[in-house]
Order: structure tokens, then sequence, then C-alpha cells
């Protein structure tokens, strides 16, 4: 019987992985540990958890006899505070597994993203495991998931006894999501970066929360990457929305965003086109083949599925 601790169990995916663990049979009990306080629920125990004290997670670890840590905790919507982000990234990761190997759990569960591949032009059309890691230091979400997956890759060498299961995401959708890649479809035109189609990969929520319960449970160890079948092009996108495409050389708008920012009109800076023209696009054979899980949605169905719990997304006609 498994007891599975969920790092940022409060969270919108840690709160998914809960509840589709607690209704197991297999699963003997199910810590929602966060830094945030959360509802209670039936088959849920509620911890509280900061990844950024190094002293304070072995002993919750201890008390509740965890054998496997579901580790969510991350900002996932970068702001301002690098610092903050690297320490709960980065920092943080590495106290939740100086604790696991600490206390004998058998087993972690790693939400990784697509984003530690990097935006970059070289990129395959479809970029699988097979791929190095490059992140982009211009990003620091980007640079923090790649040195997070090196010190994973480090503690398969050194520590084997805790074995691994990494997760590369694609963008995941759901009904309560709002983030920087949502946004993009709220404007009354969609930005599109001139000869640059930048395919979407999206992932329903209930299916990396599902993805999620089978690998602490019983799925393999290994690296994969999570989304739906298929992609959506921005050009495709704006046509499902039913607003015009607003396109741009790459150079324009660039020198757009450097004087937006400049003037304090908008966070962003011209690395953002980087992110907007060079998007790795996730290919998921493997897991769907090693792993064995294949999500119930492509990527159209997830997006749709968004689009039916954003109304307001698509323009009226």
């Amino acid at each position: 019987m498994t007891r599975v601790l969920i790092t940022g169990g409060n969270g919108f995916l840690g709160s998914h992985v809960a509840g589709l663990l607690a209704a197991r049979g297999d699963v003997e009990l199910v810590v929602a540990a966060d830094v945030r306080d959360g509802a209670e629920r039936d088959g849920i125990r509620l911890a509280h958890l900061d990844v950024t004290d190094a002293a304070g997670i072995a002993p919750v670890l201890r008390e509740h006899r965890i054998d496997t840590v579901v580790h969510l905790a991350a900002i996932v919507n970068p702001g301002d505070d690098a610092d903050l982000e690297y320490r709960v990234d980065v920092t943080g990761t590495a106290n939740v597994l100086a604790a696991c190997v600490a206390t004998g759990v058998r087993r972690i569960v790693v939400s990784s993203s697509g984003a530690a591949y990097g935006y970059h032009a070289d990129n395959p059309e479809w970029v699988d495991e097979t791929q190095p890691l490059r992140g982009n230091d211009v990003f620091p979400y980007a640079r923090h998931k790649r040195l997070v997956e090196e010190m994973l890759a480090a503690h398969r060498s050194t520590h084997p006894e805790l074995e691994q299961v990494t997760f590369r995401i694609g963008t995941i959708l759901g009904p309560d999501v709002h983030n920087q890649i949502t946004a993009l479809w709220d404007g009354r035109r969609i930005l599109r970066v001139a000869g640059s189609d930048s395919p979407f990969v999206f992932a329903w929520v209930d299916d990396v929360a599902a993805a999620m319960v089978r690998a602490a449970t019983d799925g393999p160890a290994g690296i994969y990457n999570v989304a739906g079948d298929g992609c959506l092009t921005v050009p495709e996108i704006a046509a499902r929305l039913g607003k015009p495409l607003l396109t741009l050389p790459a150079w324009a708008l660039s020198a757009a965003l450097r004087v937006g920012r400049m003037l304090r009109l908008t966070p962003h800076g011209p690395e953002k086109v980087i992110f907007l023209r060079y998007r790795p696009v996730l290919a998921n054979g493997l897991l769907k083949e090693e792993f064995g899980f294949t999500p119930s949605r492509t990527s159209e169905e997830a997006f749709e599925e968004y689009l039916a719990t954003h109304p307001g997304t698509v323009r009226d006609t």
C-alpha cells in the first residue's frame, strides 16, 4: 500500500492528483503538503510544508511514513522575483531530494516542463526525450527546469535506490487556468511572429493528473514528455477564436517590447520573441509506448474543452 506526499498539494494540479490518489484502493495515505492552506477532503491529510526549508521536509516524511513523493511545488507563472523562483524551483527540489534520500523514500515523481528543452531556432519539428536539455538563461523558468533535471540526473547515479519519474509537460489547460499562454488569446487579435506558426501542444489537467497517479503507483520509472496528440498552430488557434492575426516581423516585435519595457508599459522584453517563435513541440510516443499512458484528449480536444470552460475567449459572431 503506497503512502504518498504531494508537494504543492493544494495547488491547481496538486489538488487534482490528490483527489485521484485518494480514490484508489492501493493507496493507503495521501498527504497534500503545501505552504498554502487547503480545504479538508475525504481521504486526504493536510500538512504545512515549505520546500525552501531544508530542515522541515524530512520530519514530515518520517511522521507520515511516506514512501512516494509527487513533487509539484514550483512557481508556474514567473514574476519579478527571480531569486524566489530559484529558491522554490531549484533549491526546493534539492531539499526534497535530500529529504527523500535521508528518509528512505522509494520513488519521486517530478513535474518538469518542455521548457527544459529550451526555445531554440534549431529545435526539431517534434521534440522527443532524446533531445538535449538546453533551457534558456534569459528565461528563469526554462533555466530552472534544466538545472532541476541536471540535479535529477546526478541523483540517478549517486542514489539509484530512489526511483524517479520525470514528466516534461506541455501547456496544461483546465477550467481554472489563467497564465501567460492563455493571456495570448484574450485580446482582440492574436499575435504571430512572421515566418513562424509556433505550434502549441496541450494537455488537459485531468490527463496530467492521471499520468501522475500512474507514476506514483504502478507506472515504470523514466523520463517522459506529457502532451496530447497533435498540435495547433497560431493561425489555427486564431481561426478557432474568430480573431484576426496580428503578424509582426521578429525585429519589429523585439523593438516594440524593448521600448515598452523601458517605459514600464509591459514586463516583457525582446527575449519574449524567441518564446513566441521557437516553442518545443513535444512528441508523446514514449509516454504511450513505454509508460503505458495515452492522454484521453488530443491537443485540439484539450483546447476545445478550455474554450468551453472559458466562453468569453471566443469572439462573438
